[in-house]
């Protein structure tokens, strides 16, 4: 069976396709077999980076490791019984049809709180929430004081999170393994970077995810996009004097793919 990575918060602009395609992409090229989803199905930002790969690949006639993708298949509501919803098997097809022959499944959500996304919740092993390393975007996990001193209660996210726990449980499923990506961090220990990273390892004692490091911003990643390349595929396309920046930034997709600790995965890139 595959192991189901799910990369989702319900807000956008924290970089989760970003995360996506770099972590389905270093696995691709570590010689893993995986296979991708986007339940954002309106903007469909992975669908397009992964499209954006192959086309730039044909173009330039090179070879490259990439991740598979499918679309969700179109379910005749006709052929459904009572009480099935054409969603969830949409989704479901699509996983079951990856099983057997990938060893990874990651599934990209959308910046919102959809039931495709709740569903896909449930399905996963491993969690990846990338968060911008601000109390705006950290809102969606707890409520916290005028102060930003102690936590008030669980948010929204956090409890979808819970009831997706809980699904697992009465299924008699291993428990999902939520890890919390600090994203944007800023090089400088200014006060606000002090206080979230106090806040979120309050939180990750209380509510039970592992906090971990993400991406800096860096202009590098809105460059590769348009070729659908990742910074696991500069030097492959000419590219021998890496900058510092990019140094750096592989580094940290190293870090997270050995935060991750998934299965059978070491970073040896």
């Amino acid at each position: 069976m595959a192991h189901i990575i799910v990369v989702g918060n319900e807000k956008g602009g924290a970089g989760k396709s970003t995360v996506s395609m770099h972590v389905a992409t270093a696995l691709a090229r570590m010689g893993h077999r995986i296979g991708t989803l986007d339940l954002d199905l309106r903007q469909q930002t992975l669908g397009r980076y992964i499209a954006n790969r192959q086309s730039f690949l044909n173009k330039e006639n090179l070879s490259l490791p990439t991740p598979e993708y499918a679309a969700l298949p179109q379910i005749d509501s006709a052929s459904l019984s009572e009480g099935q919803n054409a969603q969830d098997q949409a989704l479901s097809r699509a996983v079951e049809a990856m099983h057997d022959v990938c060893e990874f499944i990651l599934i990209d959500c959308p910046g919102s709180h959809t039931r495709l996304s709740q569903l896909a919740h449930a399905m996963s092993d491993t969690l990846i929430t990338p968060l911008n390393d601000s109390f705006v975007d950290f809102d969606l996990l707890a409520h916290v004081d005028d102060e930003a001193a102690e936590i008030v209660s669980p948010s929204v996210y956090a409890e979808m999170v819970w009831s997706a726990r809980q699904m697992r449980a009465q299924a008699g499923m291993n428990p999902i393994d939520w890890i919390v990506l600090r994203n944007r961090l800023g090089t400088q220990a200014m006060i606000n970077k002090q206080k979230m990273e106090t806040a979120i390892n309050k939180l990750a004692k209380r509510i039970g995810f592992r906090p971990a490091p993400g991406f800096s911003e860096r202009v590098v990643f809105r460059e590769l996009f348009p070729r659908g390349l990742t910074l696991l595929d500069l030097r492959d396309i000419g590219v021998t004097n890496l900058s510092m920046s990019n140094v750096a930034a592989r580094q940290e997709l190293r870090e997270l793919i050995r935060a991750l600790q998934l299965p059978g995965v070491t970073p040896d890139f």
